[in-house]
């Protein structure tokens, strides 16, 4: 034969025949849109759109990473040598790839494997949102990565842009001693129906659906959701019904807010109808061009929930009927998990029959299921971070011990359903051998972080770095003597977005950035006694912002003093409540020091980057000598009264608070207008309008995190009156006070790098 050796068969021919048809379509129509782009015949705006409703990412790789003929982390955590990025096309970025309610096979952690090393770094990192995400792929090879989780079932569908997101759920479903039913069918069913249908393509953000099969639990997490689904029966005429709880406009991100109950009871007939009737009216009313207000939560909050459900109701009523709504109803007796073995109990150890790793393993890790017998076993993942080499072992270990099922969890672990209790030594040697049996899962020790600093570009500091260092904090406590710290939940977020979750964590941490003199320092806005229990039943309030190298002193007073102080079997959440804001304050305000940066400099850079600190195009600002501005006067003023409408929303008073929050912007606003205009006078009127013409309206309030967000929350609240003392609306505005600040110091941090009067 002539000629050079033959090119072998691509992804679309040798899985052609693996792949579903509508899955294949829309990739090879994927792949076509790229090339379109390519010749510059798309449009960037719409091309970006669109690869984010298949799962491509743009991802940071200017922190904490550095380019020399090969890209390779700082951090430590990961290295991955790379083709040299010449242009924006070629840069490396992030796919992620929807999990629904997290349940994977053998051959898929296979197939995840492999891909996690062709076309990324060799990490498969676990979201808490029960998805898989791969860093440092580059654009060009995600048609075939995609064919490739096609074959197995998996699509990345809608894993990001303004759709549907994955559908999380309980990861003990079906197992769990509590629960009304297993929700795992119907979180299914759910997926299937609304993947890509024509009423979730025209929202103005994104939505994130979640099922659980109890109310008290954890479980799904349903408060903090847009759409959330708690399991439950009812009696009709002797028999026992299956329906749902429904819930809409919960979230977290900048604002958080609680969920609100649509219907008490829906039916599994009208499941589907009701949600597509939701997604309908949120389509259809929700904002649009204000995107920091285009999440449902701000639509519900707008209407009211009476107003809402009304306008689902009228909807459900014009629907036209689809077949689908119910079709899913004939499978549900199918879905049934099998398990490999027998159920057996573990038989009663002989003295030193098991190893203190074994036993510690065993406390903390493994959890019976409702079916005698059998156990769920936690694997616990630091970082949320698993090797191809561990997937891959793990899925031979799932193999040997219980089959396929083998679940992802919000908390960034995965779980082994239906092992045999009997063969809960032998298990726990096999995950020793691959390095993924320590203990300490779902408590103190097991800290959740989303990636910050490290691959998002919206990250402020680095969470990662953050959780690596209180791992080994945390590490240090003694647990075995006190049961008080053994559950509280750690969580860290890179900003204020809440990916990391920590609004709803006991110790929540999210990033911010703060200056002394002319260096910026990285910080973090500690958020103290949210509720992980009955599915994030409440969210913890920001009390101080305190230097990021301070953080693990922060977690060594808070759970000394819980641990000394506690009163019977008294809740975290509860202790902080009792305590107070003005406490709570008094015992960490030393901390909110910043020594000089000649006096120790390693509080200007970030946990795990040795470089200075800085937010990249806000560089390293400068301000007049060593005067301090008028201006940081202010901003430390409007502190202070967002402070004290935290303490007046503690203390009941909501319209107080309300007004104080207020108050607040509006001192953060003046600040900013008197670097140019002194003569501002304090009437409200006067301070909005010129805030408006010389802030918003020339755009120097916006940035690249929040755009003009920030600043319509106080136009927000100086054009709305009444609604008295609402604990919703007090809430809301004291968060919204706070990050308004924030954005405050973040333009005059940019005044500084530009030159601007300060």
């Amino acid at each position: 034969m002539s000629g050079g050796a033959m090119k072998g068969p691509s992804w679309a021919e040798k899985l052609a025949d693996r792949m579903p048809e509508e899955l294949r379509r829309e990739i090879d129509i994927f792949e076509t849109q790229m090339e379109l782009r390519r010749r510059s015949e798309v449009d960037e705006k719409l091309f970006a759109e669109t690869r984010l409703r298949r799962g491509v990412y743009g991802q940071r790789y200017d922190n904490g990473h550095r380019y020399d003929g090969e890209r390779t982390r700082h951090l430590g955590y990961r290295e991955h040598p790379t083709k040299g990025v010449d242009t924006v096309w070629d840069a490396p970025g992030m796919v992620r790839i929807k999990i629904p309610y997290g349940a994977m096979t053998r051959e898929q952690m296979d197939v995840l494997a492999a891909l996690a090393e062709d076309y990324s770094d060799g990490i498969s990192h676990v979201t808490t949102r029960q998805d898989i995400q791969l860093h440092f792929v580059h654009i060009e090879d995600t048609p075939d990565l995609m064919r490739r989780l096609a074959a197995v079932g998996i699509t990345t569908r809608e894993a990001c842009g303004n759709s549907i997101r994955n559908i999380t759920g309980c990861p003990l479903a079906g197992v769990c001693k509590t629960e009304a039913f297993d929700i795992s069918p119907y979180a299914e069913a759910t997926m299937r129906f609304l993947l890509g249908h024509p009423d979730v393509q025209d929202f103005g953000r994104k939505v994130k659906p979640a099922f659980s099969g109890c109310a008290h639990e954890a479980c799904g997490l349903v408060n903090m959701h847009d759409f959330g689904y708690i399991a439950k029966t009812r009696s009709e005429n002797g028999k026992t019904r299956k329906g749902f709880a429904f819930y809409v406009g919960g979230g977290l991100g900048a604002i958080p807010h609680e969920a609100q109950l649509v219907s008490e009871f829906v039916t599994q007939e009208e499941l589907l109808p009701l949600t597509q009737a939701v997604c309908r009216v949120f389509a259809r009313l929700g904002e649009k061009e204000n995107r920091g207000r285009a999440r449902i939560k701000f639509l519900v909050a707008k209407l009211g929930i009476e107003e809402f459900r009304e306008l689902v109701f009228e909807e459900r009523a014009k629907l036209p009927h689809d077949p689908r709504w119910t079709a899913y109803i004939a499978d549900l007796p199918k879905y049934k998990e099998t398990a490999l073995k027998s159920g057996a109990p573990l038989p009663p150890a002989k003295n030193g029959e098991h190893s203190s790793a074994f036993r510690a393993w065993y406390r903390s890790n493994v959890r019976p299921q409702r079916q005698e017998g059998y156990a769920v076993v936690t694997v616990k993942l630091p970082l949320g971070d698993i090797t191809s080499d561990q997937m891959r072992a793990l899925a031979d270990v799932a193999g040997e011990f219980t089959g396929d099922n083998v679940r992802l969890t919000v908390e960034q672990n995965i779980v082994l359903r239906w092992i045999r209790e009997a063969d809960l030594p032998k298990l726990h040697a096999a995950l020793e051998a691959i390095d993924l049996s320590e203990a300490g899962a779902e408590g103190i020790g097991d800290l959740t972080s989303c990636p910050g600093t490290d691959t998002c570009k919206l990250g402020i500091a680095s969470s990662r770095g953050l959780t690596a260092e209180l791992r080994k904090e945390v590490a240090k406590l003694d647990l075995a003597s006190d049961d008080a710290l053994k559950g509280l939940r750690i969580k860290s977020s890179g900003c204020f977005n809440s990916c990391g979750q920590h609004h709803i964590a006991d110790l929540g941490f999210y990033g911010i950035s703060r200056k002394k003199g002319n260096r910026l320092v990285p910080h973090f806005q500690v958020v103290l006694g949210g509720k992980w229990t009955e599915n994030a039943g409440s969210f913890g309030l920001a009390t101080l912002a305190i230097p990021s190298k301070n953080i693990p002193e922060v977690v060594r007073r808070v759970t000394s003093r819980f641990a000394k102080e506690r009163a019977g079997d008294e809740s975290f959440t509860a202790f902080i409540e009792r305590l107070g804001k003005v406490e709570v304050k008094s015992f960490l305000q030393d901390l909110t020091e910043i020594p000089s940066y000649e006096e120790d400099p390693s509080y200007y850079s970030d946990w795990g980057d040795p470089r200075v600190y800085t937010m990249d195009d806000y560089g390293e600002g400068e301000c007049a000598g060593e005067i301090v501005p008028l201006i940081e006067f202010g901003l430390q003023a409007s502190e202070r009264e967002v402070f004290e409408a935290q303490l007046f929303f503690d203390a009941g008073d909501f319209d107080q608070a309300k007004s104080m929050a207020y108050r607040a912007m509006l001192t953060a606003a003046k600040s900013l207008v008197k670097t140019e205009f002194l003569d501002i006078t304090d009437d409200v009127n006067h301070i909005v309008k010129e805030f408006r013409a010389r802030f918003h309206d020339t755009k120097r309030f916006h940035d690249k995190f929040a755009g003009a967000k920030f600043a319509n929350y106080l136009f927000a609240a100086h054009e709305v009156s009444g609604n008295g003392g609402r604990q919703d609306l007090a809430r809301q505005r004291v968060q919204e006070a706070q990050l308004f600040i924030e954005a405050a110091y973040a333009c005059y941090e940019k005044m500084s790098t530009t030159g601007a009067p300060a």
